[in-house]
């Protein structure tokens, strides 16, 4: 079973406070996995966030979402990782492709057409948004919005 410690919906993906606050304060984490179908493809954002997690001292790797589900169960044990995904859809394909999710930390979610703010951490959602993260809750995953760690956790369905 990989050791995932965390995953973590943030559409920026990699920047730096993901690189610096969230690696440091999972505490162990050598690892960011990027579950995203369009970064696994984009040389220029691999670039970029790969410099990030160097300086959090970190390994990062660029899978598609079907290879992640595909991959993901070889990890070797001494591997902690910190999983990223761009939207509430790819974590629910995840989760519903066998990827073990304990905790998943809603982060950055801009605004859209049809999204409307959650709670006062400017965090945008549509139906389709909670209806995603129902399913995954539904799953017996933690779902929670934390923007950065020593923030409150608050409850996306609220």
């Amino acid at each position: 079973m990989p050791d995932i410690m965390l995953t973590r919906i943030d559409n920026r993906l990699v920047h730096g406070q993901v690189g610096v606050a969230w690696t440091s304060s999972l505490g162990g984490c050598n690892l960011i996995v990027v579950a995203d179908d369009i970064a696994a493809k984009d040389p220029v954002q691999q670039s970029l966030m790969s410099a990030t997690a160097k300086n959090a001292g970190c390994g990062i790797r660029f899978f598609t979402l079907e290879k992640t589900i595909a991959v993901i169960h070889k990890a070797s044990p001494n591997q902690h990782i910190f999983l990223i995904v761009r939207d509430p859809q790819s974590a629910r394909k995840l989760v519903e492709g066998g990827v073990p999710m304990d905790k998943l930390c809603i982060g950055n979610m801009h605004v859209g057409p049809g999204k409307e703010v959650v709670g006062d951490v400017h965090v945008y959602m549509d139906q389709q948004d909670k209806e995603d993260l129902r399913a995954i809750r539904a799953k017996g995953v933690d779902v929670y919005i934390q923007i950065a760690p020593g923030d409150r956790k608050l409850d996306f369905d609220k």
